[in-house]
Parts: structure tokens; C-alpha cells; sequence
């Protein structure tokens, strides 16, 4: 075994951050146009730009708490999707009815294509109906 291999395994593994600048900035309108078009502008140089929040880009963190640790996106990714799965609160169950309760089954609706936009509930125009003109 060499020194080399030795120093790798002793030394513990860093993951650095991908730091990023949420900024606003006054622009002409011929500027937005391009950056709506593109995602991106140019600007003039020497151009103060103001931050509005510092984050990593990975974990989206904000700089202040994470600065001085590693990125934990770079090791999973347990802190986006509610830490661990196996030991966070689960969804409470569907509440059962009382058992006095009578189930009673109501119309069926289609949810797909033309039918759905012209007999849905949600509708708020009143359809035209033959005897009115204008």
C-alpha cells in the first residue's frame, strides 16, 4: 500500500456547495425581450445588481446556515424529500364513517374530452337556449 492510497482513505470525502445568487436588477425593455427569449441577458459592466437571497443550488439551502458544512445533496437527498422515509410521520387514514352511515351512490360524470367542458359543473356560462335571439 502506498502513501497516496493511505492519505485518500483517511481523509473524509468533501462535497462542496454550487453557490448561486437569486438578484434583481432594473433593466430597458429591450433587455427583457432578449432575456424572455433566451433566459439570459448581458449587462453593462460595472452594473450594481442587487442580491435578493444567496443559496446553494444543490441542496437550496440558504449560504448563512450551510456554509461551513458539506452539501448534503451531494449525499442524498433526504432533506428535499422529507427526511428519512422510514421513520417520518406517515399520512393519517381516510376517517370511517359512523356506523349508522348509509352509502349512497350518486351519478357518474365524464372527466375526459367534449363532454366533460359541455355538462361540467364547474361551467359558469348558461348555455344559449333556442327560443332566445339577439
Amino acid at each position: 500500500m502506498t502513501d497516496e492510497s493511505s492519505s485518500r482513505s483517511a481523509t473524509a470525502t468533501k462535497h462542496p456547495h454550487t453557490w448561486g445568487v437569486a438578484a434583481e436588477t432594473i433593466v430597458e425593455e429591450s433587455v427583457v425581450r432578449v432575456a424572455d427569449f433566451r433566459g439570459s441577458f448581458k449587462t453593462k459592466t460595472e452594473q450594481r445588481i442587487d442580491a435578493l437571497d444567496t443559496y446553494c443550488k444543490n441542496c437550496r439551502r440558504p449560504f448563512v446556515d450551510v456554509s461551513r458544512l458539506d452539501c448534503e445533496a451531494l449525499v442524498d437527498n433526504w432533506h428535499l424529500i422529507g427526511g428519512d422515509q422510514s421513520v417520518r410521520a406517515k399520512r393519517k387514514p381516510a376517517p370511517t364513517p359512523p356506523p349508522s352511515a348509509k352509502l349512497v351512490k350518486g351519478g357518474t360524470y365524464s372527466r375526459y374530452g367534449l363532454k366533460a367542458y359541455v355538462v361540467s359543473p364547474a361551467r359558469t356560462c348558461r348555455p344559449r337556449s333556442a327560443t332566445t335571439r339577439r
